[in-house]
């Protein structure tokens, strides 16, 4: 029946796929506005709002952050790649090698940090062995996710779903619940990258023979300073148009831009020059050999002990929306932003005013604090630099690693709660030293916690209003054309396009209630139903945007969406398929 808290519910789920889809707020403030409309709708009570920050389930979600920061900030993982890959020298080996290691790894560890970790080895490998970086990220980030989708504790999307249920009134699943379908699909999904993912990736090399394939096209400003050789120069004589992997794009002066520049165009004292670029070539500008001078926040790097990084915007940095000279990213994270590349965008104006994007690389000159500085932020993923490993003991991280293992494994076999487990590898890892305790907070992702609490809220309120039951209903007059696993692969479908496009949050948070209301009225084993959701919003391989894994390779390895769509498409139907008959077959 559609009464008002229904009419009001489902409204304010427009709202929210709107906001979330169009970018109107940060996603937690989109769901903190939709939190405050259930409660001033009496939807939701102020207790039951909050109580998703004392869900057993986001307090699992914490410590597994904490502890793979753990690793992230060790050698430990960088020894076990190199001895794994590093005498790998063709693609499928690497890839096959590479693909393993990280989806199992990922059924333990949360994916973000491991893909983070595992970015810039795998640039460097594909560089080294002249192979295009994009044959080999995507690759990267789905492994990630397929391994995620193994266990309950691979991906916070299965603890959220977890904790849905628990609130619902439904056990608690346990940890390898997941495992009949994840393993099979990860097996699945890793050979069919193996057979298809050379054809359908791009090659995003350069055609230009010099040496340097696999690089980015920055977009970077500079200037023509007083007493510089090229003033009165034509573009033509400058000598630009024989440069190799740089090319002149725009010149702006006194606020009148020329673009496409003419080769007999006169240069002036103070004009700005944008140049369209590899690193490599960069360099040439950076050395001062063009007669050009990079903006003045630059030039006080150059003077000191600096190095050049590239960096991906993350898909919840502060960094995103804002312009560069308003990031202060100088005192912050002592770096200067000096070029963008934005998927091959042509970009156009003052690095200064361009607005930072979630997938964006930045090339940015740093100074001796910068790796200090950057390695607990959230805001960006380091894809390439000179860091030396932190000097943390292997064997000490090696013995976190295996109490991690066995409290999993205590975990399934016992009723020894996972949250107790857990504590108690952080509590060992906090006695050995090296994950002190004013690290801890550095390390945890406060607008993911926060997102979770929200989406846990949200379902709640799905069925304190009766929406759930309401679109449940529109759903079940398709029961006299659909079986049920017809309506699991139905579920997944919905989910993972919402996931897709919105965020995998908030298409659980929708349709988690959903489906097990589709489940009781169908008479049918709710588990499946439950599960087929926690699959549809975690196996997300069709958008860059739907998964942050995926937006963190998205920039680095000069994707756009179609890319995801022509390689993620097939895998998702696959997995639909799989997912749905398998649940179908143990559980219906």
């Amino acid at each position: 029946m559609l009464t008002t808290p229904v009419i009001l519910l489902l409204a304010t789920i427009v709202f929210l796929l709107s906001a979330l889809y169009l970018e109107w707020f940060k996603p937690t403030v989109s769901f903190f506005i939709a939190i405050l409309v259930f409660i001033f709708g009496g939807i939701l009570t102020p207790s039951e709002a909050l109580n998703g920050f004392a869900n057993e389930q986001l307090a699992v979600i914490v410590l597994l952050l904490i502890i793979s920061d753990i690793f992230k900030k060790s050698s430990v993982v960088n020894v076990l790649f190199h001895r794994l890959f590093g005498r790998s020298e063709n693609v499928s080996s690497f890839k096959l090698g590479m693909m393993t290691v990280v989806a199992s790894f990922s059924a333990f560890f949360n994916n973000t940090p491991l893909v983070a970790m595992m970015m810039p080895y795998t640039n460097n490998w594909a560089i080294k062995n002249k192979v295009a970086p994009s044959k080999l990220l995507i690759p990267l980030s789905y492994a990630a996710i397929l391994g995620g989708c193994v266990t309950l504790v691979g991906t916070s999307t299965n603890l959220i779903v977890n904790g849905l249920a628990i609130d619902a009134g439904f056990k608690s699943l346990s940890i390898f619940d997941f495992t009949t379908v994840g393993l099979p699909m990860m097996v699945i999904g890793i050979i069919y990258l193996l057979l298809f993912g050379n054809k359908l990736l791009p090659d995003t090399r350069s055609t230009k023979e010099d040496g340097n394939k696999g690089s980015r096209e920055f977009f970077v400003e500079t200037q023509i300073k007083a007493n510089s050789k090229l003033i009165n120069q034509t573009v033509e004589s400058s000598g630009f148009r024989a440069l190799k992997g740089l090319y002149l794009v725009e010149v702006v002066r006194n606020d009148l831009s020329f673009s496409p520049v003419a080769p007999d165009f006169i240069l002036r004292q103070d004009d700005a020059l944008f140049f369209a670029g590899e690193t490599k070539a960069l360099e040439e500008i950076k050395e001062g050999s063009l007669g050009l001078t990079l903006p003045k926040i630059v030039d006080r790097l150059l003077g000191e002990k600096s190095s050049t990084n590239e960096v991906v915007v993350s898909f919840n940095s502060f960094l995103i929306g804002q312009k560069v000279k308003e990031t202060d990213f100088r005192a912050r994270f002592d770096a200067a932003i000096v070029a963008i590349h934005r998927n091959g965008e042509r970009l156009s104006g003052k690095i200064g005013d361009m607005e930072l994007k979630a997938g964006d690389v930045l090339l940015v000159f740093s100074g001796s604090n910068f790796i200090s500085r950057a390695k607990n932020n959230r805001s960006f993923y380091i894809l390439s630099h000179t860091e030396e490993p932190e000097n943390i003991n292997v064997k000490k991280v090696s013995l976190v690693f295996s109490a991690l293992v066995f409290s999993v494994i205590l975990s399934a076999s016992t009723s020894v709660s996972l949250l107790l487990c857990l504590a108690c590898v952080l509590l060992l890892g906090i006695l050995l030293k090296i994950m002190p305790l004013n690290e801890i907070r550095k390390g945890l992702d406060f607008d993911l916690i926060i997102l979770i609490a929200f989406g846990l809220a949200f379902g709640k309120a799905m069925m304190n209003s009766g929406a759930s039951i309401y679109l449940a209903d529109g759903f079940l007059l398709l029961q006299n054309y659909l079986s049920p696993t017809l309506f699991l692969m139905l579920i997944f479908l919905i989910t993972n396009v919402l996931a897709a496009y919105i965020t995998n949050k908030a298409a659980v948070a929708i349709l988690f209630p959903i489906s097990v209301s589709i489940a009781i009225q169908l008479g049918l084993n709710p588990i499946p139903f439950i599960l087929i959701v926690s699959f549809g919003a975690a196996a997300n391989f069709i958008t860059p945007i739907g998964y942050q894994t995926n937006l963190m390779v998205y920039g680095s390895g000069g994707y756009n969406f179609k890319d995801f769509m022509k390689i993620g498409w097939p895998l998702t139907l696959i997995y639909m398929v799989v997912s749905s008959v398998i649940l179908g077959t143990v559980y219906l």
